[in-house]
């Protein structure tokens, strides 16, 4: 082909995740198929071409090598390299440009980036990471064989014993390491009870609003929600029982409603242990953040109270320590200890041994301990910075719920506002929110914004953050 031809093909772009070699392959194949390069024109030399886009030979010669693997090409000698004469090529199959990052996404998706606001962080720069290294580098160096097989499929057995231990002490739960099973989050726990004692078709309450990755994973396994309203006391069990009162199941989160973090009543856990033995239904207690209750000591979980066996009782370390470790576990009731180990050697979720054994040493040797004391007060403090510092801002625009725990805010404005716009907005502006409308499953609920303080580490940067939340109205 005439030189002038080359102007025909995309310029290319170092930014992309593609090598120059494939854009380069890419671009002779895309013109070949849209007829702009036609059989028997010259292409120019790798030489030519190397000059041309300033990149070393080797990468024109490696593109140039797979077109002529795959017949786009041949080589003439002297006479040059031209498009294979007779060839009929089909056009490409398009392929779809990478996906933007979606400002809309539904609040079941955490970004793997760290965002002003973000949910679902853990205070990460106050995590101890240098006694994390030394217990990491400290069973790293005494593996043994066995280690390095399949761990055990309900949980490394030390593990599991220090779990039952720390709730026995810490949250008033009562249980047997046998009790314990390890699992690689929540949705593996929630799906293990799901398998174990749910079937197709059968009704289980939701709080509404209620964290959304709950009835996603239930709707996925064809279990039918029904959405039972929350008030001040927490979810309000006479209108469970009036909606579906042979339901099979109730999700709850007793030490801080997620998301209004109202704690659950003593009249309300005693109303819906009652309904759950006169029934023969299950309750699961997601106790995902009732370390951090700020106004008092924590309260005792609701699997204190159990006496029928009717409560399984759902912790995380995401929350505690870091979303990455993919950490769990599940306290389930004696009388159900055979059957759920039917279900995980089945569908086991197989968290590594290394990250087992360095939580275990973790928990054992009182740094556990130790960093939940120190993250109440650190969020304590972050939690009164943060509210200060928005309020410092945005004034008389916002209302802040008063929460006796946990680790967000509910922000209120004033005014008409749309709540999927405003969070839109946020993404753009590269700040993290969560629409309350998100979390109902049904319903629209007040409007309000769900962001996190456990990452704000001043009034001031409060103050900065809620200045630039301030412009977006």
């Amino acid at each position: 082909m005439s030189d002038t031809k080359i102007s025909r093909i995309s310029p290319l772009d170092p930014t992309a995740t593609e090598p120059f070699y494939r854009q380069i392959y890419d671009r002779f194949r895309s013109a070949i198929a849209s007829g702009s390069l036609k059989p028997g024109d010259r292409i120019p030399s790798a030489r030519a071409l190397t000059q041309e886009l300033g990149l070393s030979r080797g990468t024109i010669d490696a593109a140039y090598s797979l077109l002529a693997a795959e017949g786009y090409i041949e080589a003439r000698g002297q006479a040059g390299t031209i498009v294979t004469p007779g060839l009929k090529p089909k056009a490409p199959v398009a392929t779809p440009p990478p996906r933007k990052k979606d400002t809309a996404l539904p609040p079941s998706f955490r970004p793997d980036s760290i965002l002003p606001f973000q949910m679902g962080l853990p205070a990460l720069d106050m995590f101890p990471r240098k006694i994390w290294a030394r217990l990491g580098a400290r069973f790293a160096r005494v593996m043994q064989p066995a280690d390095m097989a399949q761990p055990p499929v309900f949980g490394l057995p030390e593990l599991r014993a220090q779990i039952a231990t720390y709730l026995r002490v810490s949250r008033g739960v009562d249980c047997s390491p046998a009790q314990v099973f390890v699992t690689s989050g929540y949705r593996h726990t929630l799906g293990s009870i799901a398998r174990a004692l749910l079937k197709e078709g059968d009704r289980v309450w939701l709080e509404n609003p209620g964290y959304p990755p709950t009835r996603d994973l239930l709707g996925q396994l064809g279990i039918v929600a029904a959405a039972v309203p929350v008030d001040q006391e927490g979810i309000v069990v006479a209108e469970g029982r009036r909606l579906a009162s042979r339901a099979r199941a109730a999700v709850v989160t007793p030490a801080h409603q997620s998301p209004l973090g109202v704690s659950l009543s003593l009249t309300r856990r005693l109303d819906l242990l009652d309904w759950a033995a006169e029934t023969g239904a299950w309750i699961v207690e997601d106790d995902y953040d009732g370390e951090y209750r700020y106004v008092s000591r924590p309260l005792p979980a609701l699997k204190s109270l159990d006496r029928e066996g009717r409560v399984l009782y759902a912790g995380t370390f995401s929350k505690l320590l870091f979303p990455s470790i993919r950490l769990a576990y599940l306290v389930v009731p004696e009388a159900q200890v055979e059957r759920f180990e039917q279900v995980f050697q089945t569908f086991a979720g197989d968290t590594p041994w290394l990250t087992q054994a360095i939580v275990t040493a973790f928990v054992a040797e009182g740094h556990f301990a130790r960093h939940i004391q120190k993250m109440r007060k650190c969020y304590a403090e972050r939690r009164q910075a943060t509210v200060a510092g928005l309020t410092d801002a945005l004034g008389d625009r916002v209302r802040i719920d008063a929460q006796p725990g946990g680790m967000h805010l509910i922000l209120r404005f004033e005014g008409r506002w749309s709540q999927a716009s405003l969070i839109a907005r946020m993404r753009d502006e590269g700040l993290y929110g969560e629409a309350m409308a998100d979390w109902m499953v049904e319903g629209e609920g007040t409007p309000a914004v769900l962001v996190s303080f456990t990452n704000i580490g001043s009034r001031a940067a409060a103050g900065e953050l809620g200045a630039r939340l301030a412009k977006l109205f």
